[in-house]
């Protein structure tokens, strides 16, 4: 198997945790329009990041550079292996569509968090959640931010096939206490949050956190303060052309999640959905084939 070359972004991205704090504001605004970001002057790369020139030289050495010439040499090559490769420029594009077209452009962008995000996630990490999940002694409860609400829902609405005591919380947090007044020792809440982090989330964090509940947090790769409470957290990358970020890698483990927990215990699991689609016989919501006879 061919081993795979490792980018700047992977880069930027393996050595993260052990960067300073202007470091990492330094790597957020590369990555944030890789890799045109990282092209500009030495002072250009600095100011657009809020850092100093030697905190630009520091991280590109500590990332295996000699210096910011050989740093953005590499990000060059990048560019022009994308743009000159025909095979690579074929496969990204989108029938009848031109390069610059968004539909290719969304393309690139998520193809390239799927690479990054996957490419972080420790398997055994995400195969702890998927156990945590699936516990059937402990109740799990739901939560979500403005947008990210939506992909609590998504989560939600697949676990109650799978499993019982399965709560999605309500999308007022007014009402978030008394979800934790209920909350035992063990219980797992599932938290989403993405940049422009919501307060109220990260107060219902601590406050599950405080009666032992334990948390599992979706949140991009900047990281969300909710961090520090979660026992299991999947940083994912969520930028695209666009004013709004992406979902698609959030729900990508989303899913794979849903298939470890349900496959974990299949039995359990088919002869509740059996049970559920008994219940569905009895109502019109789902429209019965026509016998072609």
């Amino acid at each position: 198997m061919t081993d795979v070359v490792k980018t700047v972004s992977d880069m930027i991205t393996a050595g993260y945790e052990s960067m300073t704090r202007a470091e990492k504001q330094l790597a957020n605004s590369l990555l944030d329009n890789y890799p045109v970001s990282g092209l500009g002057s030495i002072t250009t790369v600095a100011e657009a990041a809020s850092v100093s020139t030697p905190t630009v030289v520091r991280m590109v050495q500590k990332l295996g550079f000699r210096g910011f010439t050989e740093f953005q040499s590499r990000l060059h090559q990048e560019l022009e292996a994308t743009i000159s490769n025909p095979i690579t420029k074929h496969e990204r594009m989108a029938p009848n569509a031109p390069g610059a077209h968004i539909l290719n452009r969304f393309a690139d962008a998520v193809m390239n968090n799927m690479r990054q995000s996957l490419g972080a996630i420790d398997p055994d990490d995400f195969d702890a959640a998927a156990k945590l999940i699936g516990d059937r002694k402990r109740n799990v409860y739901l939560a979500g931010g403005r947008i990210t609400g939506t992909l609590a829902e998504y989560f939600f609405t697949h676990l109650q096939v799978i499993r019982p005591d399965v709560t999605r919380m309500s999308s007022s947090p007014s009402g978030w206490p008394h979800y934790v007044l209920n909350m035992n020792k063990g219980d797992v809440l599932i938290l989403f949050d993405i940049r422009r982090y919501e307060r109220e989330l990260e107060a219902l964090a601590k406050t599950a956190a405080e009666v032992g509940a334990e948390i599992v947090l979706f949140t991009d790769s900047w990281g969300s303060p909710i961090g520090k409470y979660a026992r299991h957290g999947f940083r994912l990358h969520i930028e695209a052309p666009s004013a709004w970020d992406s979902s698609v890698v959030t729900l990508l483990v989303v899913e794979a999640l849903i298939e470890a927990v349900q496959g974990a215990n299949w039995d359990r699991t088919r002869e509740r959905m059996a049970q559920l689609e008994s219940l569905f016989e009895t109502t019109p919501l789902f429209r019965r084939p026509v016998s072609r006879e």
